[in-house]
């Protein structure tokens, strides 16, 4: 079940009288509101997101993405053609939780996304395709199926795409945070990206990709990752190997046939960038996690295979390229059908920084 605590019965207020009246609109012309008034709902005894957990399904957000390349430019002013994920209930915002936005972005043949730049935290995640480089501060880097590309904040950075074939894939930011904290800035930069150059790896990863390793020129502990991106083949081949040291009976995977891995700065060891924590989990066919519930938001896009999701009380169909949301203390399960790999975003280092993660399991007879 999950964890609940009964509410106090009849809570005492006080009575309604024209003495009572008085003072309330006294308070109203100072502009002040009185805590016994609000306590339900500005201290719920557990989390009541506005945010609803909601699945998109890819099957109908790329052709809408095909289409916006036929009818929208990419150029200065709308910068990119980027559809943002408007969870229902957030007030037609497009914010995906009240902390992460998440889109999918688009380029065409041969076009150029302008160089910008902004505080707020972003990546890019590739579910197909390949032929558009990202250009962060200067450096090349390739986008690929299945990769993890980081632009930090505060990074210049600017999209082109080689080939004769458009490119979509998921971009995540903490533009709401921000939003919410009046922190965000931004700035134009090159209406070309500065460096058009079309290498197989970048300098940041040929500087700090490679496992165990870290270059002492240079040497410091960074915010944000330095990587600008972690490589499908790698992420593959961690995953592989849990599910194989599991077959030979070490205690390597999370739970059973539940492989995962964390993206995280060479520097610091923690997360890639401060407000937002990057995984990837891959189930075996038939698997299962148990039910949770976490304090923040995840957010969940299907790589490649078929499963299940338990959002709340109500599952869900899943299959590649599908995208949905687990917002604050919502119950969820994952179950794969076929094999299911998933990427997965969440704020959580903003609510372990703060002190305020919590996490619950329910009990299960596995």
């Amino acid at each position: 079940m999950s964890e609940t605590i009964t509410p106090v019965e009849n809570a005492m207020q006080p009575e309604d009288t024209p003495e009572l009246r008085a003072l309330y609109r006294g308070f109203d012309e100072q502009h002040l509101i009185p805590l016994w008034t609000q306590l339900d709902d500005l201290m719920p005894q557990t989390p009541q997101p506005k945010a609803l957990p909601w699945v998109w399904r890819w099957s109908a957000l790329q052709p809408l993405a095909e289409r916006a390349g036929d009818l929208v430019p990419v150029g200065r002013g709308g910068e990119r053609r980027a559809i943002g994920l408007a969870n229902p209930g957030m007030g037609g915002r497009a914010y995906i939780s009240p902390t992460l936005w998440a889109a999918i972005q688009q380029l065409g043949p041969r076009e150029t996304a302008p160089e910008h730049r902004h505080s707020q935290n972003a990546f890019r995640f590739v579910t197909s395709g390949e032929g558009v480089w990202t250009v962060v501060n200067g450096d090349p880097v390739r986008m690929s199926r299945g990769d993890f590309l980081l632009t930090p904040g505060w990074h210049f950075h600017g999209h082109h795409n080689e080939t004769d074939e458009s490119m979509t894939w998921i971009d995540g930011l903490d533009i709401p945070f921000a939003y919410q904290m009046d922190s965000g800035f931004f700035e134009f930069g090159s209406e070309r990206v500065t460096d058009e150059a079309t290498p197989n790896y970048s300098r940041s990863e040929r500087l700090w990709a490679h496992p165990g390793l870290l270059p002492l020129a240079g040497l410091r502990r960074t915010v944000s990752s330095p990587i600008g991106a972690y490589r499908w083949e790698h992420t593959d081949a961690a995953l592989t190997d849990q599910l194989l040291l599991e077959n030979e009976g070490m205690p390597a995977t999370v739970g059973p046939g539940h492989a995962a891995v964390r993206f995280a700065n060479p520097t610091t060891g923690g997360d890639v960038m401060p407000t937002i924590r990057a995984q990837f989990h891959r189930l075996r066919e038939g698997a299962s996690t148990p039910v949770r519930q976490e304090v923040g938001s995840n957010v969940y896009q299907v790589f490649d295979g078929t499963g299940r999701v338990l959002l709340g009380d109500t599952e869900h169909t899943v299959e590649h390229g599908d995208i949905f949301v687990v917002p604050s203390w919502c119950r969820f399960r994952l179950q794969a059908e076929t094999r299911l790999d998933l990427f997965h975003f969440s704020d959580t280092p903003i609510f372990e920084g703060l002190g305020l993660y919590r996490e619950f399991e329910e009990e299960t007879d596995r």
